[in-house]
């Protein structure tokens, strides 16, 4: 066993140290079946080089200093060496008749998230896989504990920069697409208090149970982060819970700036936090806090025959019981070596020193000649763009050069460069070197990018351009239909899916009462709420659409317009930008 292990971790050093790695290294499934196929036992020696020369290579460097793609994951090696003796140890930490060492460790250490976020003693949580799990618990908890039992008038209400776990976890808990409300933001990418206002009381006037909102705090494309405080108050006036996913920004708390930038943080219901990110852990290990301990406990406890042995008396904890997981290792090992090796001030530095970096970033593209940012840089993550370059070809680029690594992401419609400032390694001669690059690499070929100099010429609309096979596509697809002058298409906060086509007449485009713009023959509308966001959820309708005379109008389910875009991606990049174009104006 010593030998082995003395093996193992002299070839992880040697892997971790070399520092010729490139970011990113790809490999298509016929190279790697090629490489692993008819695999036979050979001993340990022959099948640890197997993962060191024919697996390991062909994976993201997340350590690599000019990695900013995604989010970087940068781990700590004693982090490393936790999860090495809680495998090695085969840990069971789901009871503490079994492990009480492990599970009062973990306590102490949510003990500080808690003091972190300023959530009080009786606060509860528990460590998870990652982001996605906390999410995912934290949705359950609210509705058991707002609610009960599952209901069909339910509605949860987001933002459309939340991250994707949320549209996941409401399908796995069984909602369906009417019942996720996906709420347009402002230009800082921020959910309004106002518009979150109208969305409840459309739906409370149709008889539906508002209970969950969900704020984020630092979104994963943007790093924004919503008025926690403003949306806190108006869900203690309505008895609603308050979930923030602060999963990417949330132990920016541990700074000053951070601090101020997440601001009321500990007024939320429930926090998801992952130490994966600006703690540096490896995967896996995410965090979700409950402000009610109580709430948690009784939205996930269940009794078992079998368990009966394993039962606490008050005051003990079985983490099987605030969560999903009844089998579960301890994720606080690499935790607790990791914050007691550096302890937490070195942790605290280096957050602000990815600040500094993201702020450097800021300051280098706002004097370049051929960059320009497209949101406000927010925790750490940079969204901006070539005013001359295709974006994926940049991304590319940048990829193949070894440089470094970015990721794209899209802003108000727009094709953007994405840059995520976090790993420990990365020093401002990173930043400048990739920044540089973007500035003066030619881009390798990408598909088209939408253009609304093209798409808008000649003020000629999308459907009087359809290519012959497109016109055939939309006339086999659609439905005709007529409407009255005065009569309503679409009702703003409706969760109706149709797209349309105006093929004769006008229609007036109406928030609050007010005509925003008026669309004649030959223009679309009804694409923010038809568009899929994700997991089959769609964002809510935005604005009420009436007949300005009578009208003749070809319309679209969403299957048949998701056939229809997935047959013509140009169709689609152009409805996408003015999706987007149409939130910004009806706000």
């Amino acid at each position: 066993m010593r030998v082995l292990g003395y093996r193992t971790v002299d070839a992880l050093v040697d892997w971790l140290g070399d520092a010729s790695r490139p970011p990113l290294r790809r490999a298509t499934p016929a190279e790697l079946a090629e490489r692993l196929g008819g695999l036979e036992p050979a001993g340990f020696e022959a099948a640890l080089a197997t993962l060191f020369e024919d697996v390991l290579p062909f994976t993201s460097h997340g350590s690599h200093p000019g990695f900013f793609a995604y989010v970087p994951f940068a781990g700590t090696w004693p982090g490393a060496l936790g999860d090495f003796v809680a495998s090695a140890t085969n840990v069971y930490a789901g009871s503490w008749q079994e492990s009480a060492g492990p599970t009062q460790l973990e306590l102490e250490l949510l003990g500080w998230f808690k003091d972190w976020i300023g959530y009080p003693a009786e606060a509860a949580g528990s460590l998870v896989t990652g982001g996605s799990a906390a999410n995912l618990t934290a949705i359950a908890c609210a509705r058991e504990a707002v609610v009960g039992s599952m209901r069909d008038d339910l509605v949860i209400y987001a933002s459309d920069q939340t991250h994707s776990s949320i549209a996941r976890a409401a399908r796995v808990l069984g909602f369906r697409p009417e019942q996720l409300r996906v709420l347009p933001v402002d230009d800082d990418l921020r959910l309004e208090p106002a518009v979150l206002r109208a969305a409840l009381a459309a739906d409370e006037r149709a008889g539906r149970r508002p209970f969950l909102v969900i704020a984020n705090a630092g979104a994963t494309s943007s790093g924004a982060v919503d008025p926690i405080g403003e949306l806190a108050a108006l869900c203690a006036e309505r008895s609603l819970w308050l979930h923030v996913d602060a999963a990417y920004g949330g132990f920016a708390v541990l700074t000053e700036r951070g601090r101020a930038q997440l601001g009321e943080l500990a007024r939320a219901d429930s926090i998801t936090l992952d130490p994966h990110k600006w703690l540096y852990q490896p995967y896996e290990c995410g965090c979700l806090l409950v402000r009610d301990g109580r709430a948690l406990r009784h939205g996930f406890e269940i009794t078992s025959d079998y368990l009966r042995d394993a039962e606490v008396e008050d005051g003990l904890v079985n983490f099987s019981d605030y969560g999903l997981q009844l089998s579960r290792t301890s994720r606080a090992f690499k935790l607790w070596l990791s914050l007691g090796t550096f302890g937490v001030d070195a942790f605290r530095a280096v957050i602000d020193r990815t600040l500094d970096l993201a702020q450097l970033a800021r300051e280098r593209i706002d004097a370049s000649d051929v960059l320009e940012l497209v949101a406000p840089p927010s925790l750490g993550i940079v969204c901006f763009r070539h005013r001359e370059q295709h974006t994926d070809g940049l991304v590319a680029a940048l990829e193949e050069s070894g440089l470094g690594l970015i990721s794209s992401t899209r802003v108000h419609g727009r094709s953007a460069l994405r840059l995520c400032i976090l790993s420990h390694t990365t020093t401002a001669d990173d930043v400048e070197r990739v920044l540089a690059f973007l500035e003066t690499a030619e881009p390798l070929a990408a598909g088209p990018e939408y253009d609304p100099h093209v798409a808008v010429r000649a003020s000629v609309s999308l459907f009087a351009r359809l290519e012959p096979a497109e016109q055939a596509a939309l006339a086999e697809l659609a439905v005709e239909r007529t409407a009255t002058a005065g009569e309503h298409l679409i009702e703003r906060w409706d969760q109706t899916r149709d797209f349309y086509v105006l093929d004769e007449g006008a229609v007036d485009i109406v928030v609050d009462g007010e005509i925003v713009k008026t669309l004649r023959t030959g223009d679309y509308f009804g694409e923010i709420g038809a568009l899929e966001w994700g997991a089959g959820f769609a964002r809510s309708r935005v604005a009420s659409v009436v007949a300005r005379d009578d009208v003749r109008v070809r319309v679209l389910g969403p299957r048949a317009l998701a056939e229809l875009l997935e047959r013509f991606p140009r169709l689609e990049r152009e409805i996408r930008h003015t999706a987007h174009e149409r939130m910004r104006e009806t706000r």
